[in-house]
């Protein structure tokens, strides 16, 4: 039920939805020779009634700064048509989200995101593929630990990345 609650807040509160265009893929950080960075995330994933609650936090563990940095959010089920979403993330199809980090000095946190998404129909679990799109054209020698796949089922129950 504490997720639950947790999961509507977080909707109540995100009601602006962003419409900026996807970042490009093109001038990857390995073709740029960019500064190096290397991003991170961690945090947890809820489902409760097709309703997914995600608790992320970006770390940039350095050596360089990363003056902002788009993370991709892909559900293996639909979203449903309409979603309220935090002012930094949008849509960036039928079942993608695109969120801005904001700027991460080098060996520091970010801020911690709440997003909450409805899924379409009422599957019983989903899986949740987290990863960097952009990261200020910065290269990340470890990539791994910016890249996580989290299944959740439709419990309540938290899954940790």
């Amino acid at each position: 039920m504490r997720i639950l609650r947790a999961l509507c807040a977080a909707s109540a509160s995100a009601v602006m939805v962003m419409g900026a265009a996807a970042p490009s893929a093109t001038g990857s950080p390995a073709a740029t020779g960019g500064p190096e960075a290397d991003m991170a995330y961690h945090g947890y994933v809820a489902m409760v009634h097709g309703q997914v609650g995600l608790w992320l936090t970006p770390q940039n563990h350095g050596p360089a700064n990363v003056a902002d940095a788009t993370v991709r959010l892909r559900w293996s089920s639909p979203l449903a048509a309409i979603q309220q979403l935090p002012e930094q993330c949008a849509r960036a199809g039928t079942s993608t989200v695109l969120c801005r980090t904001g700027a991460l000095a080098a060996g520091s946190w970010g801020r911690r995101m709440v997003i909450a998404v409805r899924l379409a129909g009422a599957p019983s679990e989903v899986t949740l593929q987290i990863d960097t799109v952009w990261n200020g054209g910065a290269r990340d020698k470890n990539p791994q630990n910016d890249r996580h796949k989290v299944l959740a089922l439709d419990t309540g129950d938290s899954y940790y990345f």
